[in-house]
């Protein structure tokens, strides 16, 4: 599983956070369902935001890589 984490592109997790979202502003959700897609929405910016920590450490820190 750690792998497919590493094999997905920001743009591809960016996009899955939109899907997100639309599913969450939908009328058409019930209250648990927004639950689970919040908490998998969360899980995926704290994804997104290492993703992003560690690309900004390479381009600061080259020499440390």
């Amino acid at each position: 599983m750690a792998n497919k984490k590493e094999e997905r592109t920001l743009q591809e997790m960016l996009k899955t956070l939109d899907e997100q979202i639309r599913q969450l502003e939908s009328e058409d959700i019930s209250l648990e369902e927004s639950f689970l897609v919040y908490e998998q929405g969360m899980k995926l910016i704290k994804e997104c935001n290492e993703k992003i920590d560690r690309v900004e450490k390479k381009v600061l820190f080259p020499c440390s890589q």
